[in-house]
Parts: C-alpha cells; sequence; structure tokens
C-alpha cells in the first residue's frame, strides 16, 4: 500500500452508480480497499458477489457500513439489530476489520435502551471487528433544530469502544473535528473523509474544498496512534459524466495520501 493508513472508496461515493461500479473505479484509481455500504443494491448485500468483485478488480473489501439510513430501514430486517449482526457477518466473511454504525433512531426506543450493552455483545460475537459508532448531526429544518438521534448525535457523550469520525457531519453540526477526534481518543478506528463548508447540513465535500481542517486531521492520526483505515466519502451525484467523477475521486484520494504521509502534528 502506498501509504501506512489504507485509503477506501466508500461504494456510496459512486451514486447514483451501483455498487460493482465503486470496485471498477477504485481499482482503476488506485485506492487500497472498498467500503461497502449496504443498502438497497442487491450486490451490497451479498457476501458471494462483494467477493467476487474484491478478486475480480484486486480491491479488497476493508470496511462494511451497516444500513442504518432512513432508505435502508427494512434491508435484510425490520430489526436493527439483525441488520448490525448481518452487517457483522458480512463483514467477517470477507475480512473486513470494521463495520461503521449511526445511533439510534429517536423512535427506535428498544434498540435506544440496549444500545452500548448491545454493541459490546455483537463485538464480543465477532472478535476482532471493531463496530465503530459514528457521529452525526442536528437535522435543521425551517428554521428550526432537532435531533433526530437517541440519545443524541455525538456518541462520544456516552463513550463507546470504538468510533468512525465523519469530518462533513462535523461540519453539519458545528464541532471541532480535531476536537471530537481528542474526545474519541484510542477508540477512533475509522475516518470518513469528506469537507463541508459548516451550512448546517451534510454536504460530503471533496476534501479542501469546504472549511473543516481535513488536512490537518489526517496529519494528526500517526500522532494518534491510529491503526484503522480512511474511506473517502463524499457526493458524486452531481457529476455531469463519469470522467467528472473520476476526477473528484481521484482528487480526494491524492489528499488522502498527501496528507497521510505529511509529518505528523500533534493530537
Amino acid at each position: 500500500m502506498t501509504s501506512r493508513v489504507p485509503v477506501l472508496l466508500s461504494t456510496s461515493s459512486v451514486f447514483p452508480e451501483r455498487t460493482a461500479a465503486a470496485f471498477q473505479l477504485a481499482a482503476e484509481l488506485g485506492y487500497d480497499g472498498i467500503e461497502v455500504m449496504v443498502w438497497t443494491d442487491a450486490v451490497s448485500q451479498d457476501a458471494g458477489a462483494l467477493r467476487g468483485l474484491a478478486e475480480h478488480y484486486g480491491v479488497p473489501v476493508l470496511s462494511v457500513h451497516a444500513p442504518c439510513l432512513l432508505v435502508t430501514q427494512r434491508v435484510w430486517s425490520p430489526d436493527p439489530w439483525e441488520r448490525l449482526r448481518r452487517s457483522a457477518i458480512l463483514a467477517e466473511t470477507l475480512q473486513a476489520p470494521t463495520v461503521v454504525v449511526h445511533p439510534p433512531f429517536t423512535w427506535q426506543r428498544d434498540y435506544a435502551r440496549t444500545f452500548a450493552d448491545g454493541l459490546d455483545e455483537v463485538a464480543g460475537e465477532f472478535g476482532g471487528i471493531h463496530i465503530a459508532v459514528e457521529n452525526m448531526y442536528p437535522v435543521r429544518m425551517a428554521g428550526r433544530q432537532f435531533v433526530p438521534y437517541a440519545p443524541g448525535w455525538d456518541p462520544t457523550t456516552v463513550g463507546y469502544a470504538s468510533y468512525t469520525l465523519d469530518l462533513s457531519h462535523c461540519a453539519a453540526s458545528h464541532t471541532d473535528a480535531l476536537g471530537m477526534a481528542d474526545r474519541m481518543g484510542t477508540g477512533l478506528a475509522h475516518v470518513h473523509l469528506g469537507d463541508g463548508t459548516g451550512e448546517g447540513r451534510d454536504e460530503h465535500l471533496v476534501p479542501g474544498r469546504g472549511g473543516q481542517p481535513c488536512a490537518e486531521l489526517l496529519r494528526s492520526l500517526a500522532g494518534r496512534g491510529f491503526t484503522g483505515s480512511v474511506a473517502v466519502e463524499v457526493t458524486t451525484r452531481g457529476a455531469k459524466s463519469r470522467q467528472d467523477r473520476e476526477a473528484d475521486l481521484r482528487e480526494s484520494l491524492a489528499f488522502a495520501r498527501e496528507h497521510l504521509s505529511a509529518t505528523p502534528v500533534e493530537a
């Protein structure tokens, strides 16, 4: 690998193209691996299909994002614990060390009440896999703000064994990403690399095009003792062509590699 920290391409970064396209682009552009966003695309749910793509393109799956979005609430099962366990099984089958999961929605009362203990139980069932809880953000609509997650959008207020730090979500929540990383401490297992302007919405811009300290965070990882991976999670749905999408993903990879290999900064 070019850098000590592997740089992955999230399959969400090629949307509206489908899962298979991410493997092709990752191979062509030189990414170290793939993060599979499990969603309604049947390929994203199928270990055999994913293994075949990984072998064909020579790009391993190194992270699995559990189906936590509103549009994926019935992927595999309406039961969020079943969805998480199926994600862990998929990760174990593909030898991916990380499963990304969001905090519960406020209406998932039973799931939220047992979330912390349940994560420990699932992690115990699948030893060696990080079940990494991702920081989220408040939602702003019609001039009002509400938090759709329980007990909140910031997982560090509860405390979990493993975390995913998402820089675009830091922008949307007006949170200092470096401070968030500090609070995650040695539990920081995974990074979602994307940028944001801080306008209060989740933008997932190409890193360097917003106001987040993307470069500083990447340069600080070595000093944090980070042993996980960085997944490029950017929005390219507005790309006018495959060539434009490739250019954004190439720029994102170059940014990650440049700053991961730069002189570390103190955490």
